[in-house]
């Protein structure tokens, strides 16, 4: 009987999981139902009356954060977890790449951005988050609330879904792993229902799916996401405060 040649050993294969496209679809629908709801509930009695603070926080930040919570106990019941399955990990190599795309894809973002101002005009240049607080002030409190989602929470949050979930889902149907990114960014582009902003979205979409792409992991996505959301989320802090004009 043959013995294999010492040193080596069989490959180990990573366990597969059960989930696929339609827990993707699942937690879409709960983000656009939970956003709904919440909107509803929230929403003022009047025409005349102002949004309240309170609606403007928790409805920007719950939808996202229940949509991500169903994310992650689907990994529990139908699979092997988040670590293995949605490929999490925050490693010093992942803060590396994930930082050096991070910064090219900031730098992508603004040129592009500021083309994109150019063609579609100031006043429709605005993003749906952006919007929430362009018209008033909030207190320091919320501002920095809604700071530290746009800045570190949301990202991890649409990471989670989009180069976690959706991406799993797609390599559960083997599909080549270059048709996995250009398809996961394409949705992460539309999913954000601004139409407007489509194009704009892909280009924010694509440094991001680049760190995952060639480092296998989503650390690497989550910090380059984070990187590329800290300018803007500083703009939308300090006209939150009314330090600077919207």
């Amino acid at each position: 009987m043959a013995s294999e040649p010492l040193g080596e050993q069989p490959p180990v294969r990573e366990p597969t999981h059960k989930w696929g496209i339609g827990a993707f679809l699942l937690v879409e629908g709960v983000l656009l139902l939970s956003a709904a709801f919440i909107g509803a509930l929230l929403q003022p009695s009047t025409s005349d009356q102002r949004i309240s603070v309170v609606t403007i926080v928790v409805g920007s930040i719950l939808p996202v954060l229940i949509a991500t919570g169903v994310a992650l106990l689907i990994t529990r019941l139908r699979g092997n977890g988040p670590r293995i399955d949605l490929r999490w990990s925050y490693s010093r190599q992942d803060f590396k790449v994930g930082l050096k795309f991070g910064l090219i894809g900031l730098v992508a973002t603004t040129l592009a951005a500021m083309v994109w101002t150019k063609i579609v005009g100031k006043d429709n240049a605005t993003s749906a988050f952006s919007a929430l607080v362009d018209s008033r002030s909030l207190p320091v409190a919320a501002a920095v609330v809604m700071f530290l989602y746009a800045w570190l929470i949301g990202p991890v949050c649409e990471e989670i879904i989009f180069r976690g979930l959706l991406w799993g889902a797609l390599e559960r149907l083997q599909w080549g792993r270059w048709a996995v990114f250009g398809l996961s960014t394409a949705v992460f582009a539309v999913s954000h229902l601004e139409p407007l902003r489509t194009s704009l979205l892909i280009v924010i979409g694509i440094p991001i799916g680049l760190a995952r792409l060639f480092t296998g992991r989503l650390g690497a996505s989550v910090v380059a996401h984070q990187v590329n959301n800290f300018l803007p989320a500083l703009t939308v802090l300090l006209i939150s405060l009314g330090v600077m004009a919207p």
